[in-house]
């Protein structure tokens, strides 16, 4: 497998931290097929029920290079290891499948089951790239980690630093939404997806700059297809982060706000059709800033990074007329802790994380956790 390395880094951009690399790589011989993945082992001890460890995630990456310039990327993921009926232990999903027409460097086209370009966490979510057993909460319920879905679109890299993504994709359904998740969970994921209006999304990152990465993404796109046109919600996504490294200090940040528009015609079609409302807000906020040190900087087997993160989210940020916040989804949270690394591609991690919220009833839990991840 080692053998297949350099490929694998050149198709999928592992190692530079995005898969984008495609547009920017010079031209693979034809018939390559390299084969690449990632897993995610996981103990968590919330300090209000029993330990649980989790087989979170094993995921296989494919490439295939049919010519110079038309080539494959696919990735499949068992998640929680047992697939059962109706998702009871696990899930299969198919979170890549797409193809890129490699035309220049700045103008490339791509198209098949696409990950969303927002945020930070969405395109570069396997362990070794960022600190915490969990992704962060706020690329949990405000930025809907991982969003996937059918879609096309073109990206590239532009002079003086600056390289792009913008798709048109599947839009979300609206009776998925929920009070305390957000977005999570009502991605169509190209199941048959519905695409009576088709939303756009984009993302543009500025990398001019020796150690900086600035980027900006949106989402915009109507989701009101399981209703009669009587509810007209749409949902409006802009984001905001930074990354920023020199020697053994890292830094990074994100700010991400949704609009959700209609939420109180989609609370009352949906408390129509279940009997109770989802509460869905018309505004979701959240941010979160994180410094990591590499206290231990001598090269992989010597390698130890310690690191804390802030955040604040809030899923009930702005209520629609007639509808009042639900506190307990106020919330902030710090999480603490070190990432090993023994290889550059594997990652020892333990955190302990602190979640507060507006509740005076309704209190979250805190949890130390352990993982293991690594990429191949």
């Amino acid at each position: 497998m080692k053998s297949l390395r350099p490929a694998l880094l050149l198709l999928l951009g592992l190692g530079v931290g995005a898969r984008e690399a495609l547009a920017q790589a010079e031209p693979a011989a034809a018939g390559q097929s390299p084969i690449s993945g990632y897993m995610e082992l996981h103990y968590s001890n919330p300090d209000t029920q029993p330990g649980q460890l989790d087989l979170h995630r094993f995921v296989l990456l494919f490439a295939h290079t049919f010519s110079p310039r038309v080539r494959f990327v696919g990735e499949l993921e068992v998640e929680h290891a047992v697939v059962e009926g109706l998702e009871e232990k696990g899930e299969v999903e198919v979170e890549q499948a797409y193809v890129d027409f490699l035309v220049t460097r700045g103008f490339n086209l791509r198209a098949g089951m696409l990950l969303v370009p927002v945020g930070i966490i969405n395109e570069r979510h396997e362990p070794p790239v960022f600190n915490g057993v969990e992704r962060p909460l706020v690329d949990t319920v405000i930025i809907p980690t991982t969003w996937f879905d059918v879609g096309a679109g073109v990206h590239g890299e532009l002079r003086s630093g600056f390289r792009y993504r913008a798709y048109a994709m599947a839009p979300p359904n609206a009776a998925e939404f929920t009070a305390g998740e957000g977005l999570r969970g009502s991605a169509q994921q190209g199941a048959e997806a519905n695409v009576r209006r088709i939303a756009a999304t984009g993302r543009l990152e500025y990398l001019g700059v020796r150690g900086l990465t600035i980027g900006a993404s949106f989402w915009s796109g109507q989701s009101n297809f399981a209703f009669p046109t009587t509810v007209d919600t749409a949902v409006h996504l802009g984001e905001i982060d930074g990354r920023y490294h020199r020697g053994p200090l890292e830094l990074r940040a994100q700010f991400a706000d949704v609009s959700i528009t209609d939420a109180a015609r989609l609370n009352r079609a949906v408390q129509g059709n279940t009997g109770i409302s989802p509460n869905v807000a018309s505004g979701m906020r959240g941010w979160y800033s994180e410094a990591a040190y590499r206290v231990w900087n001598q090269g992989s087997p010597r390698d130890l990074v310690a690191f804390a993160r802030y955040e604040n989210f809030d899923t009930q940020y702005r209520m629609p007329d007639g509808f009042l916040p639900l506190k307990m989804f106020d919330r902030d949270g710090w999480t603490v802790g070190a990432t090993y690394y023994p290889d550059p591609d594997v990652a020892v991690k333990v955190d302990w994380t602190r979640v507060r919220n507006q509740s005076g009833v309704v209190k979250p839990a805190n949890s130390l956790n352990a993982g293991l991840g690594w990429w191949f």
